[in-house]
């Protein structure tokens, strides 16, 4: 056997398939990855600035002596670990490294030698991330659901993939729900370009399940209307530009029932975040009203401390409706009494079937 480089393309292809491994430092990894990829580092952070400086200052051949010397003591260790992750039959396996060079040639000749399958992404990670920016600059046939807090769109949005809608949940991949709250009980955040790289990957599989080669028409692909800034991190521009110029399907549900809704949600969180996530928009929700919020917290009226928050957040929401170019003949209202993902769900996909038919 021998090893094969391979495209952008086709190794995003055959990721579904078959284990990546990524061979880049520990560090490299945990900043951002492939998604999905496993961690195979050929260095510690450690040996890769030795190296790194080694090649910079002294020479190339300097430089792969002491990798060399590195590598060697690993070998077998690599293999183990690389041999509990590649379980299919063929034994194939994609590698990568930052630029494709000596690091995925390095374990990708140890790993054929052995008996694997090995294919190697031409350029690296450096490529894979080209690929990741590309993805937003294309046209996609976004529909948004948008809705007043407490509408429940994050819940209808997952009814609708249940029912094999074209679905990305933003929030899901950012690890966060969108308001001051909404980093509460929740993972980590990932980093900008890890956000990045989970969105493109989720762009590019969505396309392919839902517009397969016989039918090359575009899905409709459904998300939720979203501030740019998700936490700490930001939709792409590109994405969030276009997201803002799409049809948008508004729930309209009653406030009481909102009210109902994410009192049931948030309620049970510690008083302590509640109080420091108010505390965080004091400037846009006003010093009188902050303290009216974080008393009935206090005095464990959950429900008229979030009374006071959402009038806030439906001003915010309307105030940033109103600032979309055109956005009266974009939207179209589903109404619905109560918060019922699964009926508000169905009421749209019906909305959907009858106006595309």
């Amino acid at each position: 056997m021998a090893v094969k480089k391979i495209s952008i393309e086709e190794f995003i292809e055959l990721s579904g398939t078959y284990p990546v491994l990524d061979v880049r430092s520990p560090g490299e990894y945990a900043h951002a990855h492939i998604p999905n990829a496993h961690s195979l580092p050929l260095f510690t952070d450690e040996e890769r600035k030795v190296v790194g400086t080694l090649y910079k200052q002294e020479s190339r051949e300097k430089a792969i002596k002491k990798g060399l010397e590195y590598f060697g003591v690993k070998m077998v260790k690599m293999v183990d670990e690389a041999e509990a992750i590649i379980k299919n039959e063929t034994k194939t396996v994609l590698v990568h490294c930052w630029r494709g060079g000596m690091r995925s040639a390095g374990v990708a000749w140890l790993l054929d030698l052995y008996g694997f399958k090995v294919y190697t992404l031409a350029g690296g990670y450096k490529t894979f991330r080209q690929w990741v920016l590309a993805q937003f600059k294309k046209d996609y046939a976004f529909k948004i659901i948008g809705g007043y807090t407490g509408s429940g769109k994050t819940e209808v949005l997952a009814a609708m993939q249940k029912k094999s809608m074209a679905v990305i949940d933003l929030e899901a991949l950012a690890n966060h729900k969108g308001s001051a709250f909404g980093g509460i009980n929740m993972p980590e955040q990932p980093s900008q370009e890890m956000f990045e790289n989970k969105m493109a990957v989720e762009l590019f599989s969505i396309q392919k399940k839902y517009s397969p080669e016989s039918s090359p028409a575009l899905p409709t692909i459904y998300l939720e209307d979203e501030s740019q800034r998700i936490g700490l991190v930001n939709i792409p521009m590109d994405i969030w530009k276009q997201m803002r110029t799409k049809s948008l399907l508004f729930i309209q549900i009653p406030f009481e029932e909102r009210l109902k809704f994410i009192t049931a949600h948030y309620g049970k969180g510690e008083k302590e975040k509640l109080v420091n996530a108010i505390l965080r928009i004091k400037k846009r929700l006003g010093g009188l009203e902050t303290k009216t919020a974080i008393n009935f917290l206090l005095e464990d009226n959950i429900t008229e401390a979030f009374r006071v928050l959402l009038h806030y957040y439906d001003k915010m929401y309307k105030k940033g409706l109103q600032n979309r170019e055109g956005w009266e003949a974009l939207c179209t209202d589903i109404t619905y009494q109560t918060v019922d993902p699964t009926a508000m769900a169905n009421k749209i996909i019906q909305h959907e079937t009858t106006t595309n038919v």
